[in-house]
């Protein structure tokens, strides 16, 4: 495989500091320029991080010495240096959709941890596994945009990545109604347990805008192609409520669903162990080699013993069982960081790498 540069817009916060370790020996990706906010633009990476680097490994040496660049400013600049950035800001929505169109207009493709341009129905919002398909639309996204090479890829919502994975292999099933409750670490709100003593022995009810984004955007996922747009599906009917839990990293979901058809316990547990998807079948660098685990122990999955499962790109369900109101119940986890925010778009980036579209 061809060796790309890239950059990481956004490389100070939480997500961009995952991003770099995730990078540091990556064998397809070499990090070559790091931007930020004006404010820690013309320092090292070092000199800002190394204050408030929130990861367990330490701040890659090969990045240490880099002179981050304003993200707004030095666009030239950067895209000068790279085949394509990652982009993990932390600015208004219609900024960062403004910012991620630039990157892409000056020929630079985006491949985005953030929501703004989720919503564009001509930009792919990918789960490799599910709907790799999706980024055929890029081709129209580069019409609109008058680009020969940029474009915007999207990851989808972190809460998502515990139990659409699951619910999808049943999908032909005849999956018709969901309810999804989800338990979310604070990792995702870019917080420690040291900078969020609020949420120690504690449990907060709301997450703004996290309900919305889990009801709407699987049915983008499950949506199609039409006419240089995707159009999202319509069915199944979700319904969702997401608490912040006093948990570091890993998403924990409750699960009910109904089926049209009828499906015993073995058949719906062999579909999760046996499911592969494109990233598997292209042995992207990191894909999980088994993408759905299952665990038999009723006190199974959980946040601290699973969410490294497969360094943290698989995802573990367990305790399947039948339930009155719906047709079937069980729980599932993720980890929140890796496979539900910076795991994810590099293993995006990944999918794209091997399909040529950096090239």
């Amino acid at each position: 495989m061809k060796k790309y540069n890239v950059g990481i817009i956004g490389c100070t916060g939480m997500v961009g500091q995952r991003f770099a370790t995730l990078l540091e020996n990556h064998p397809w990706f070499t990090v070559t320029a790091l931007a930020a906010s004006a404010r820690s633009a013309g320092k090292t990476y070092k000199e800002v991080v190394e204050p408030r680097w929130k990861m367990a490994k330490p701040i890659p040496e090969s990045m240490k010495d880099i002179i981050i660049e304003d993200a707004t400013a030095d666009i030239d600049s950067i895209c000068s240096k790279v085949d394509f950035v990652f982009c993990a800001v932390d600015m208004k929505k219609d900024e960062i959709r403004a910012l991620e169109e630039a990157y892409a207009k000056h020929e630079c493709p985006v491949v985005s941890n953030n929501s703004a341009n989720r919503g564009v129905n001509d930009v792919p919002m990918v789960v490799p596994e599910i709907n790799a398909d999706h980024i055929e639309v890029i081709k129209h996204q580069r019409e609109r945009l008058g680009t020969k090479r940029g474009f915007i890829a999207v990851k989808s919502n972190c809460s998502l990545q515990s139990y659409v994975p699951a619910l999808h292999p049943l999908m032909d099933l005849g999956v018709n109604k969901v309810l999804a409750c989800t338990y979310q670490a604070i990792s995702g709100a870019g917080k420690t347990f040291e900078t969020f003593p609020e949420i120690v022995d504690n449990v907060i009810p709301f997450i703004g805008g996290e309900e919305e984004k889990s009801e709407q955007e699987p049915m983008k996922l499950w949506g199609t192609i039409e006419d240089g747009v995707i159009v999202n599906a319509t069915k199944p009917s979700i319904t969702s409520q997401c608490l912040r839990v006093p948990v570091s990293d890993g998403h924990t979901a409750a699960v009910f669903m109904s089926l049209d058809k009828k499906v015993t316990k073995e058949e719906i547990i062999k579909r999760w162990e046996s499911f592969s998807g494109p990233a598997q079948e292209l042995n992207l660098p990191s894909a999980p080699k088994q993408f759905l685990h299952y665990f038999t122990e009723d006190n199974r999955p959980q946040a601290k013993l699973d969410r490294e499962l497969e360094n943290g790109m698989a995802v573990s369900i367990g305790r399947l069982r039948e339930d009155s109101q719906y047709d079937w119940k069980f729980v599932c986890l993720s980890h929140n960081t890796l496979r539900g925010a910076a795991g994810g778009a590099v293993l995006l980036a990944e999918l794209l790498a091997a399909k040529g579209y950096f090239d």
